[in-house]
């Protein structure tokens, strides 16, 4: 069984998040919160397997709320589910340390497998100069383009990248390409 905090300042979100996690039949909502206060202190007093929280909470929240929670218990998975679909909002997110980002228009599907999925999303297995690089060379940069740009040395990069195709169980950037379009992470 999963054991959720749902973390929204939004009773309704909260409620129709609780509906369609508890219809798996292997989540159960644990516990809710309504700001990031609330959510930081819950998470301290309460044993959970996953935290699904909003970016935009009153008190403490976004980035920081992330980075707290995961000082606090750094093998909690977070799962942002947010109104922000721009990259930017999930490259902070995931880099601060949550292990997943949705928009709240993603289908709820997306929801329930993120919830249930156990594992992480493998871009989230990355250290923060990984996923850098990893952001680069989806952009097309070769690796002596990403160690000028980055300060390393080619083989440092080229290191990188044997641990990036390792830790997201890839064979090639191509396959690292097409993960990050359908990521939304390009």
């Amino acid at each position: 069984m999963i054991r959720v905090l749902i973390a929204d300042d939004h009773p309704l979100v909260r409620e129709g998040l609780k509906q369609l996690l508890a219809a798996t039949g292997d989540i159960r909502v644990e516990g809710e919160a309504a700001d990031g206060d609330q959510a930081l202190a819950r998470v301290k007093a309460n044993d959970y397997d996953l935290v699904v929280l909003d970016m935009s909470m009153p008190g403490l929240s976004g980035i920081e709320l992330i980075k707290r929670l995961r000082v606090e218990r750094p093998r909690l998975r977070l799962l942002v589910l947010s109104m922000h679909g721009e990259q930017q909002y999930a490259v902070r997110a995931l880099k601060a340390g949550a292990s997943g980002y949705l928009t709240k228009d993603s289908a709820s599907a997306q929801l329930v497998s993120a919830g249930a999925g156990g594992d992480a999303l493998p871009h989230s297995r990355l250290s923060n100069r990984e996923f850098e690089v990893f952001r680069l060379l989806v952009a097309g940069e070769g690796p002596t383009d990403i160690a000028a740009r980055l300060h390393l040395s080619v083989k440092t990069v080229s290191t990188h990248k044997t641990r990036i195709l390792e830790k997201m169980e890839m064979e090639s950037t191509a396959e690292l390409v097409r993960y990050a379009v359908e990521k939304k992470l390009s």
